[in-house]
């Protein structure tokens, strides 16, 4: 279905390639979640109890 967006004519070049790239996206994802923790860590608890306000 997507195999046309995926050329194999580089034969065992074109593997290394897609891990490096799926590595690099990996790698700013992570970087991208962890900001968020961290914002979310800076924001106190402010964020919390968003499903609990008809709990009490």
């Amino acid at each position: 279905m997507s195999e046309e967006t995926v050329p194999l004519t580089a034969g065992a070049g074109q593997p290394k390639g897609l891990l490096q790239q799926m590595e690099e996206l990996m790698a700013a994802l992570n970087a991208d979640l962890s900001a968020l923790d961290a914002d979310l860590q800076g924001a106190g608890g402010s964020g919390r109890g968003v499903g609990e306000e008809g709990a009490g």
